[in-house]
């Protein structure tokens, strides 16, 4: 009978003490994987935290590059447009209102862009613009289609006289 006894006993208590010391194990194995995921949520944290940062500095360094370059433009066109006003004032009378009236239809326009330019640079001062990868998309394609339209009011001037004789 002391044979039965410790022939269950012996093995029950090598079993708890195996349970016993197992656990301990995985407690520290626990710890370690807790502190893993924390760590990788401080490092995705400050990834989250600084890419939108760089986002922001993204678009806005293509908005300044823009906004020098489109600014350059109006005011070569504007004073492309003067030369044009003189050289309209030595052309015939017959032809001074019709010059006179194309040319102003081109101010007009350069004007127009000159107040989208602005309408833009008044978002980005009054921080009316959410800085995401869509916002850098619509930066792109913003600044494509008015570099479309400065480089078609750009032709416009240099064919001025060009088109008004056909």
């Amino acid at each position: 009978m002391k044979t039965k006894f410790l022939a269950v006993a012996l093995p029950l208590f090598l079993g708890g003490v195996l349970l016993t010391s197992c656990d301990e194990k995985n407690k520290e194995d626990i710890i370690v994987v807790d502190e893993d995921v924390d760590t990788a949520k401080v490092v995705v944290d400050n990834d989250t935290a600084t890419a939108p940062d760089a986002i922001e500095v993204e678009v806005r360094d293509d908005w300044d590059k823009f906004r020098t370059s489109s600014n350059e433009a109006i005011q070569k066109s504007e004073a492309e447009m003067k030369t044009l006003r003189e050289k309209i004032a030595e052309a015939s009378e017959s032809e001074r209102a019709k010059l006179n009236k194309n040319l102003d239809e081109l101010e007009k326009k350069n004007n127009e862009l000159k107040a989208k330019i602005d309408a833009r640079a008044k978002e980005f001062n009054d921080n009316m613009i959410e800085f995401n990868e869509s916002a850098k998309e619509k930066q792109k394609e913003w600044s494509r289609e008015m570099n479309h339209d400065l480089d078609e009011m750009g032709k416009a001037i240099n064919n001025f006289f060009t088109n008004d004789k056909k």
